[in-house]
């Protein structure tokens, strides 16, 4: 099942994707502060539906994997995360971009599994390369000391960590860096493909390894996203290894069972019903693994 969520840009498509699908009117109020902030609960069998300049892509959250991933009783893992202290090593905008949202699931992993000191260390991180491109003010000093306030009350936190994102996004939107945003969500996909390969290989669950072979769609819809930006340097590189890893997602097979969509009015959401059926193979499985490790590779070092 799936939502259809509107956002004013891509940047917020951005926030949505890495953050925990936040939207709607629900409420969640910090234990100690008594502000409040957006949040949904995040259903790990649903995708989001991302609207981008006319055009809708289905792209899952991070949090939505990294909940599918607990789920199937897999442990917590700090070594396949990309380690908070290399924050410094990214000097070009477009590096700092992609690790953003690199951290940005890996924030969402951590804290699905309640690992809250881990958590503080990779928001440090995000808000230094934050401030680096940018967008200083979305990850002040008080929002780390509610982060901190609020230790345990993983929606709490997940909110918290999306405002943040929503702010950037208005700096963002008045200076139309609709690129960095694209990088960010890139950085994301990335890195949650990797730890959903990292569980299917060691669990041989049928979930997992259905998830990894449903981004076939998923990755074509983030490369017509980077297009846009294609004669950048190091844009040019990932999309030229997006579409190698295309080559590979091609010979998987999935087929559809439609089911008519509900709509909710009030709330403006359509939730689609429909259902996939996904045939991969152990082969393809292990190729896709070893070019996404490769893609992830150059994305972080």
């Amino acid at each position: 099942m799936m939502k259809v969520f509107n956002p004013k840009n891509l940047f917020a498509a951005s926030a949505i994707l890495l953050l925990a699908a936040c939207g709607g009117d629900n409420d969640s109020h910090d234990n100690d502060t008594g502000d409040s902030t957006a949040v949904e609960n995040v259903d790990p069998n649903k995708s989001n539906l991302i609207e981008v300049d006319g055009q809708v892509f289905s792209i899952p959250s991070p949090v939505q994997t990294a909940l599918l991933i607990k789920e199937v009783g897999t442990t917590y893992n700090k070594e396949i995360l990309n380690d908070p202290k290399k924050a410094t090593n990214y000097t070009t905008s477009a590096k700092k971009a992609l690790n953003l949202g690199v951290y940005g699931a890996d924030l969402g992993y951590v804290t699905i599994y309640d690992q809250t000191q881990d958590a503080i260390s990779y928001l440090t991180s995000i808000k230094s390369m934050a401030d680096e491109l940018g967008v200083t003010s979305a990850f002040d000093l008080t929002l780390m000391e509610r982060f901190e306030k609020n230790m345990g009350n993983q929606d709490t936190l997940l909110a918290l960590v999306s405002d943040a994102y929503r702010a950037a996004d208005d700096f963002l939107k008045n200076n139309e860096r609709n690129d960095v945003a694209a990088l960010i969500l890139a950085g994301g996909w990335v890195e949650s493909l990797y730890f959903a390969l990292d569980a299917a290989n060691q669990t041989k669950d049928k979930e997992i390894i259905r998830r990894v072979g449903e981004q076939k769609n998923t990755l074509s819809n983030l490369i017509k996203i980077l297009q846009p930006y294609y004669s950048k340097p190091e844009v040019t590189e990932l999309v030229d290894q997006l579409n190698d890893l295309k080559t590979i997602y091609d010979q998987v097979e999935i087929t559809y069972e439609y089911q008519e969509p509900v709509t909710d009015a009030e709330n403006h959401i359509t939730t689609i019903t429909s259902k996939s059926d996904v045939k991969i193979s152990d082969e393809q499985l292990q190729a896709i693994t070893e070019k996404i490790k490769t893609i992830r590779e150059n994305l972080i070092k």
